[in-house]
């Protein structure tokens, strides 16, 4: 019995293992209101600043994102269309997922550098300005997806945010060297 749990608790970060949504929440069905989903993100999150300081927050949060960019990557997205058929359906499935509206600024192929935009980010849309970026996770998350995609590592930094007071969250995806 032990066993199997463990072998549970090694996979728990697959999609596999997250349950069968739909006949669980036959009545209440998959989606849920942001203001939901944000008490969970940032309650979590003041509870790590509070437990391990801000820095290692924004690395926790970062790695998380990106755990989960690399297998919405893996079993969502179609990773053997080309760069731009990619870059349109990675919109279209961030549209649908409802993550937020997802706009590609530049991909410079050569020197592995790209700049996208989310705008109405379920992060941070909508929040007062609180003189900071706050969308760790959603740097991870591209993160995972770029790496996946690409089979390259990527530092992704979000540059412009909501709650730095921009009304579109930007990121610069830049290949590590």
């Amino acid at each position: 019995m032990m066993q199997k749990f463990e072998k549970k608790k090694a996979g728990i970060y697959s999609l596999d293992v997250l349950g069968d949504v739909q006949t669980g929440r036959r009545n209440l069905g998959s989606e849920m209101p942001v203001i939901v989903y944000r008490l969970f993100m940032y309650s979590m999150r003041d509870t790590l600043e509070q437990r391990f300081g801000q820095e290692e927050t924004i690395r926790i949060l970062r790695e998380c994102g990106k755990k989960a960019g690399t297998e919405f990557a893996e079993k969502i997205l179609d990773l053997s269309l080309d760069l731009d058929s990619f870059l349109i359906h990675l919109q279209d499935v961030i549209s649908e997922y409802k993550i937020g509206i997802l706009r590609m600024e530049s991909f410079d192929e050569s020197n592995r550098k790209a700049v996208f935009t989310i705008s109405e980010d379920v992060d941070c849309s909508g929040l007062p300005v609180l003189g900071m970026a706050v969308c760790n996770y959603d740097e991870g998350f591209l993160n995972g997806i770029l790496q996946k995609y690409t089979g390259e590592p990527y530092t992704v930094t979000e540059i412009d945010c909501w709650a730095k007071g921009d009304r579109v969250c930007r990121f610069e995806a830049v290949k590590d060297v």
